[in-house]
């Protein structure tokens, strides 16, 4: 069965109806500037990445929608790549950091999500991952309007985001702001024995 590109339909206008301002704290948490690459995981038309493209060396966006991604093409410096998040194209450790924002309750399954953003992240790298918070009322309603609407979406705590990492060697925090959870993620270095 097809599933509907709820995406690829509003690709065209989606930055101008859900415009984004660089956020201080979105930078702070995921640590920049490095001296890196930045995946942008489940990135649609790159309107977060474009605002980081001056504090990393590269930024590439990953989505599965090819309508979202051809106008993240259009912005400069930044590198679309079609690809699942549960089977991403890249080899392991590829990546210093990387952010996936409001994307995680719309993929397919969230735990393989989870595992191929920790398989391409390398050791002292950062992953943030940014949801609405599903504790607050409004925010319901949004997961409830998505469902009437035929999206496969499926939001989590940022707990819930956090245990995905559970038995990682990983060390996780979470900060919640308003209706925001971020859950970020540092990739701990494995000992020598």
């Amino acid at each position: 069965m097809t599933r509907l590109d709820h995406f690829g339909i509003i690709a065209p206008i989606y930055d101008r109806a859900l415009p984004r301002r660089l956020e201080e704290q979105l930078i702070g948490l995921v640590g920049l500037p490095v001296d890196g690459i930045l995946l942008y995981a489940g990135g649609g038309t790159g309107r977060v990445a474009q605002s980081l493209i001056a504090y990393v060396q590269q930024v590439i966006v990953a989505d599965l929608s090819p309508r979202m991604l051809v106008q993240a093409g259009k912005k400069p410096g930044l590198y679309p790549v079609c690809s699942q998040s549960e089977r991403l194209p890249f080899p392991d450790q590829s990546f210093d950091r990387i952010i996936m924002v409001d994307a995680l309750h719309h993929v397919h399954d969230q735990r393989e999500t989870a595992n191929d953003l920790f398989r391409t992240l390398k050791p002292r790298g950062r992953l943030v991952i940014e949801e609405p918070d599903i504790h607050h009322f409004s925010v319901k309603l949004i997961a409830l309007a998505e469902r009437l609407l035929w999206m496969r979406s499926h939001f989590l705590s940022g707990t819930r985001i956090a245990d995905l990492f559970s038995g990682m060697m990983a060390k996780t925090h979470i900060v919640c702001q308003d209706y925001t959870a971020w859950v970020i993620v540092e990739k701990l270095e494995q000992r020598a024995d």
